[in-house]
């Protein structure tokens, strides 16, 4: 059995106790830099939300007539996802954003 990455969130806070229904992943949302790479801080009004994150839960494989459909994508990769794609859940008192995503909108696995 392969070992699963370190997540950013095993930092600060324990891993969340939720599974996903099936067709469905947990996706940890990973801040866009508010700087450009020539170095200019962009505002605060600037604030768009993230299409990247990091896979911390999946649901079971769909079955669609007879046939088993298996995400293509793992705990721990790092993914991007359609912007409005999502639901974003708020965790307890830390206010953690997490996003339930169908796995058809993710579009791309970062390797």
């Amino acid at each position: 059995m392969a070992k699963r990455k370190k997540s950013m969130v095993d930092d600060y806070m324990p891993r969340p106790k939720l599974k996903p229904t099936a067709g469905y992943a947990l996706i940890e949302p990973i801040e866009m830099e508010k700087t450009t790479a020539s170095g200019i801080v962009l505002p605060d009004i600037y604030d768009e939300k993230s299409q990247r994150g990091e896979v911390i839960a999946i649901g079971n494989a769909l079955y669609q007539d007879g046939r088993e459909i298996k995400p293509e994508f793992e705990v721990g990769d790092t993914v991007i996802y359609k912007r409005y794609g999502g639901d974003e859940v708020k965790l307890g008192i830390s206010g953690k954003e997490l996003v339930f995503v169908k796995w058809e909108d993710v579009l791309a696995i970062e390797k």
